[in-house]
């Protein structure tokens, strides 16, 4: 078997979907080096055609047959697609949009880019006013509509709060925001101030100190502020805060953002607004 594949994500519309799903199949098969190339927006069979002569010509000059995901909600432009071409095809609307119909008991819109569409504009709405507060909300810069928040990360600084706050609001329209805890809040041993009136919706972060002082020395280099022992002397600071005014925390070193924030939403049992 081959240590390296090239790999196409092809769609009628942006090709998330296909990215997604393709790439959770992928990361099941270590050892081989996956070459992604994304192709939205084939739409039309003239432009399945022109990827399948191109698929055709890998073939002939590769030793592997490149592996296809694809979202195509036309069976015409999906059957143009495979033509002429021996790749390995796997269509995730024709896997599943059959099975559901004979399910349901009735025929899918077969209507390009739903999952990805402005069609609903409360949806659209939530989205837009979730990441604008969060973006507003970031890194304690202001406090005043904390009220209106759905969750407030905490943390020492670089310790992952604002892509996950992102992440929160970008694919959940949770309103999140984040506030860093730093070493004059350790001096009293309490909540900061400003927090203790939302002490039911802090949800911490910490992160192993090695890791911390990588991240911290790419932003401020041979400073106390990325010395290991600062990065020891905060964490530990922080955590033990939050032990002791019993905030639920997470580990960020070895998880994704996407993993944080799916944890977050079950631990704190927060309403997910977007689908």
């Amino acid at each position: 078997m081959s240590s390296r594949r090239k790999v196409f994500f092809v769609s009628d519309r942006t090709g998330i979907t296909a990215e997604v799903l393709g790439h959770s199949l992928l990361t099941q098969f270590e050892g081989i080096e996956f070459q992604r190339t994304t192709l939205p927006f084939i739409d039309s069979v003239e432009k399945a055609q022109q990827v399948a002569q191109n698929l055709a010509e890998i073939c002939l000059e590769s030793d592997t047959r490149p592996i296809v995901f694809s979202t195509m909600v036309d069976a015409s432009i999906r059957n143009a697609l495979r033509q002429r071409n021996n790749a390995l095809h796997m269509d995730f609307f024709e896997k599943f949009i059959d099975p559901l119909e004979q399910e349901l008991g009735m025929m899918s819109s077969h209507t390009m880019g739903k999952s990805h569409a402005i069609d609903n504009n409360e949806e659209y709405n939530t989205r837009i006013d979730a990441v604008n507060f969060t973006m507003n909300s970031d890194d304690g810069a202001s406090t005043k509509f904390y009220e209106d928040a759905d969750v407030i990360l905490v943390g020492v600084s670089r310790s992952g709060k604002t892509p996950t706050c992102l992440y929160l609001a970008l694919h959940y329209g949770i309103k999140a925001a984040n506030y860093p805890l730093v070493p004059e809040d350790f001096d009293s041993q309490k909540l900061p101030t400003r927090l203790q009136p939302f002490r039911n919706k802090l949800f911490g972060l910490t992160i192993h100190p090695d890791r911390l002082q990588q991240i911290r020395r790419e932003r401020k280099p041979d400073s106390k502020y990325a010395s290991l022992d600062n990065c020891r002397f905060e964490l530990a600071e922080a955590e033990s805060l939050m032990r002791r005014e019993r905030i639920p925390y997470l580990d960020t070193t070895h998880k994704s953002v996407e993993e944080l924030a799916s944890t977050i939403v079950h631990s704190a049992g927060l309403a997910r607004r977007l689908f």
